[in-house]
């Protein structure tokens, strides 16, 4: 019988993180165990604001779920089938029991995630993210990351340029640019990517609102660098239309419901011949490490949630001059886990 666990954590970042829709210095977290056979596979949520969960509408949906009626784990469609069904939306909940599920599974069939999913490990690249602050703190942190290949900038403030060039003061390195829909303008903003592209961008991720459709299609036609869907791209069906907006898209398990929808998406979009970029929210060694198995699917990497957290409670992936490595471990590869020595938090934490 599948037992399934979860307690609230509040995962403290190490510096206030500022993109075009908000700021926070901490990420509210679900954390999930599905316990069977004598294994534990772990999972998580990280709900942001923007995407409207919380801790009580993560504890709300997994008080719904009762997994006690599966006798056996590697019924994982049906299950996750079952999960999906219980309500609309919650899918960054949904993914902490997916995440847990086929750690689980891993860990039972004692292969790391990507062989089960018929990837080889792939050791990646990964950008590390920038967020908005000023200039001189940006260029700062630019210096700090040096022994990364990328750097992923967020923009969408009203001195994007200031920005942009206090960071090549500092350093040459490639550029994953990220606006958060903070563009208005089409114009502007074909603009505004053919100055990035001569600073070095490599892509533009979300310059508009998902909904302006009309001008994202627009601009998919005239930008001189790829645009990438996150927002506008979260689950499998959203890539009946992102041929038609977009060059590539943003996979995050949050958005996806996890690794099984994630893999979907990858497979899929590279058969729409869109590009393939795996993100992350503030997240834990556990969703950083889950996200890290779809790696050979992926044309760029920005797996770096887990690298601004002060208390994460897990460890798994890691990153060397740069470069993402999984551990090789059955399931996700995580480290020796005492679940029962994990604090919860409050629920009035989150700021």
């Amino acid at each position: 019988m599948l037992q399934l666990s979860y307690k609230p954590y509040l995962l403290q970042l190490k510096r206030v993180f500022t993109i075009a829709r908000g700021s926070r210095s901490s990420a509210p977290l679900m954390l999930t165990r599905i316990a069977f056979g004598g294994q534990e596979g772990f999972g998580e949520a990280s709900m942001p604001a923007l995407y409207g969960e919380s801790f009580e509408s993560a504890a709300a949906f997994l008080s719904r779920v009762d997994l006690s009626q599966f006798s056996s784990p590697f019924e994982t469609d049906t299950i996750l089938q079952y999960v999906n069904n219980i309500a609309p939306g919650n899918q960054a909940v949904k993914a902490s029991i997916d995440i847990a599920l086929h750690d689980l599974v891993g860990k039972l069939l004692n292969m790391p995630l990507h062989q089960y999913f018929g990837l080889p490990a792939q050791v990646m690249d990964t950008s590390m993210t920038i967020g908005i602050d000023t200039p001189e703190e940006m260029a700062q942190r630019a210096r700090e990351h040096a022994g990364f290949r990328y750097l992923k900038i967020k923009l969408g403030a009203a001195n994007d340029r200031d920005m942009i060039n206090a960071i090549r003061a500092v350093t040459n390195a490639p550029l994953f640019i990220d606006a958060n829909q903070g563009w208005k303008d089409r114009e502007e903003a074909l603009d505004m990517i053919g100055w990035l592209k001569e600073k070095g961008a490599v892509f533009i991720e979300q310059p508009m609102l998902k909904e302006n459709k009309k001008d994202l299609a627009w601009l998919r036609l005239h930008s001189p660098l790829p645009v990438i869907g996150d927002e506008g791209i979260q689950r499998l069906t959203d890539l009946r239309e992102a041929p038609e907006l977009y060059h590539g898209i943003n996979i995050k398990l949050m958005k996806s419901t996890g690794l099984r929808e994630g893999f979907k998406m990858a497979v899929t979009a590279k058969a729409l011949g869109l590009q393939v970029m795996l993100g992350c929210m503030s997240e834990t060694s556990c969703a950083i490490s889950a996200a890290a198995q779809l790696c050979a699917l992926a044309d760029w990497v920005d797996l770096d949630g887990n690298l601004d957290a002060q208390n994460d409670p897990y460890t798994g992936a890691f990153v060397n001059n740069g470069q993402l490595h999984t551990t090789g471990k059955p399931g996700l590869g995580l480290g020796n886990i005492n679940w029962d020595d994990i604090v919860p938090c409050s629920t009035n934490s989150a700021n």
